[in-house]
């Protein structure tokens, strides 16, 4: 099964290094390989939570996300967005963005000999933006799920309290509008653009997760009536395998979800990208191709190998990743925080889960009782 989930991410793997070593030689080659790792690194929470989607989604809804999703990721996420975040905060056109990409500066240096800004200085100067767009989508992301009531716990001494707490209408969002509030009086320069970036996230959520429940609901109107659909977020709405698998408008809109929920999770990789190299086509092969199909692989591996059922507390560990990850991408429009801390978190989180998981499977075999069984 292995072979089969990743054979397609190892096709495409070598051709990008093939592509990259014709591109630029032996430079190309290692440069694209880093950053095909960076992408990965950071993305084990995004993995896990497109997995958690994923398999509330029909079969078509699935290979739409395999297909036309990977080649959005490739080229609308890691290679046409920048270059649009360059058009709205520099006023030149993708075309035009596009050139000053591939005509830095001698010497990588942040502006040409005229005084005007390099392409990686322009896109750097937009972070704030950036951040508190992607970092409102994800935070949005992780309070939902943070203040549901949930059916097991990991960090049961945190997680109980909070959501009880969420019982209170709306408390993500006024945790996350106070995080922003916050977030733009203390750290940002500009706080009406980042105010407009956050609320412009929370919007985007609002929209594609509202629409998607909608239509989930008026698909499926005998499905469980007692759950509050028109509130639960994504997160919720794919966990329960056993459902009737989303169709038609429904399917749209998870669909559209993990887009945006993708182009949440490439912000922190794109910039951090420019660490290592500020080409465009580079930054396409390595985060784009090799990183975004080796990350819906793994989406995939999890699916059908039943991942998240038999560790039950991988989901738990995922949102607390997403958490942080929103908190360090609101914290940057301030202060400079290496990508390294990131992934690190994020693995740490992940690799916490997974153990206690292990853990959790081994006292309920002990008693003789069934892994997959849920327990508080």
């Amino acid at each position: 099964m292995h072979l089969k989930i990743f054979m397609w991410s190892y096709i495409v793997t070598a051709i990008s290094l093939v592509v990259a070593f014709v591109y630029d030689s032996w430079s190309g080659v290692v440069l694209c390989a880093i950053l095909g790792v960076l992408e990965v690194s950071l993305s084990f929470d995004n993995a896990v939570i497109n997995a958690t989607i994923l398999e509330r989604m029909s079969d078509f809804w699935q290979k739409m996300f395999l297909t036309v999703g990977i080649v959005i990721a490739v080229f609308g996420m890691r290679l046409l967005l920048p270059l649009l975040i360059v058009y709205f905060a520099a006023g030149l056109s993708p075309v035009e963005a596009f050139q000053l990409a591939m005509n830095p500066p001698a010497d990588d240096a942040p502006y040409f000999p005229d005084g005007s800004p390099s392409y990686e200085t322009l896109l750097t100067d937009a972070h704030p933006i950036i951040a508190a767009f992607g970092g409102m989508f994800l935070l949005m992301l992780f309070l939902n799920w943070l203040f549901e009531e949930k059916e097991h716990h990991w960090l049961t001494w945190l997680e109980k309290p909070l959501a009880k707490a969420g019982r209170l209408d709306s408390m993500a969002i006024m945790v996350a509008c106070l995080i922003l509030l916050v977030t733009s009086e203390t750290l940002a320069e500009d706080a009406e653009t980042v105010l407009f970036a956050g609320l412009t996230g929370l919007v985007v959520y609002l929209a594609v997760n509202g629409l998607g429940s909608f239509f989930e609901n008026a698909e499926h109107p005998d499905e469980e009536p007692e759950r509050d659909v028109d509130h639960e977020p994504a997160s919720a709405l794919s966990r329960n395998s056993k459902l009737v698998k989303a169709t038609g408008k429904a399917g749209f809109f998870l669909f559209l979800y993990l887009e945006v929920l993708d182009a949440s999770f490439s912000f922190d990789g794109v910039i951090g990208a420019f660490a290592i190299t500020s080409d465009p086509i580079l930054i396409a092969l390595g985060l784009g191709l090799i990183g975004a199909m080796f990350v819906r692989s793994l989406t995939v591996f999890l699916v059908r190998k039943g991942t998240l059922s038999e560790y039950v507390y991988l989901e738990h560990g995922a949102h607390w990743a997403i958490g942080a990850l929103a908190i360090i991408l609101f914290i940057s429009i301030g202060v400079h925080i290496s990508e390294f801390i990131t992934g690190l978190l994020g693995v740490g989180f992940i690799g916490a889960a997974l153990w206690s998981s292990i853990q959790r499977n081994k006292r309920l075999r002990a008693r003789g009782e069934e892994v997959g069984t849920i327990h508080a």
